[in-house]
């Protein structure tokens, strides 16, 4: 049986894959006995998703994965994160497996900070805020500390098609592409994909 592994899955959790993310809302709720508590605002992970962190590895045997996918999760890792990701979706990856990856386009949203920028009344602030770059207002608070120093929801390295090309490349990805929603000749990836997160963002599959 096909073995497929989502990453950084958020609450999209398909049955016919291993769902995995590394939210420390997630790693609370797997704690015995007090994990059964819900945390306040917080919505509850679909049973089938299980913690695991991609830069540190997943528990996965090398080699035995046919099909991986990480959408919009790439971009909240720093440079040096990043490249362990890639070297460990690599290492459980089967020769000839698929990874497929989306990400926000910085390009687009560089070219819409420039077409906008003299009609913009604030547009360093507009371009921050929308590619998720800027810190608008630090939490000094003890939980505030934490979110910043386990959480993971600002964008620290963002990428355009080339660079991430020429990264999956030098990672050991071949036959790298431009690809689109559900287009993938796999229709395993039928079950993750979101229209809505191809939007404005560069998606790549390749294969090892």
């Amino acid at each position: 049986m096909k073995k497929y592994v989502q990453y950084g899955c958020g609450f999209s959790a398909p049955l016919k894959w291993k769902n995995y993310d590394s939210s420390p809302t997630l790693r609370f709720e797997k704690l015995p006995i007090i994990g059964k508590f819900k945390l306040k605002n917080a919505q509850k992970f679909p049973r089938n998703v299980f913690y695991g962190d991609i830069v540190n590895g997943l528990p996965e045997v090398e080699n035995s994965i046919d099909g991986i996918y990480c959408s919009h999760v790439l971009e909240h890792l720093s440079y040096e994160d990043f490249l362990q990701a890639l070297k460990n979706t690599y290492k459980i990856l089967k020769p000839g497996g698929i990874f497929r990856c989306v990400v926000p386009d910085l390009k687009h949203a560089a070219e819409e900070y420039l077409k906008n920028f003299e009609g913009d009344s604030n547009p360093a602030k507009n371009f921050m805020t929308s590619t998720m770059l800027g810190v608008e207002k630090r939490n000094k608070s003890i939980f505030g500390t934490l979110v910043s120093l386990f959480g993971n929801s600002k964008h620290l390295w963002m990428w355009d098609n080339k660079s991430l090309t020429q990264e999956l490349d030098k990672a050991g990805f071949i036959n790298c592409r431009n690809c689109s929603f559900n287009d993938s000749s796999d229709i395993h990836f039928n079950y993750v994909e979101e229209q809505s997160r191809f939007l404005n963002a560069v998606a790549i599959e390749c294969y090892k």
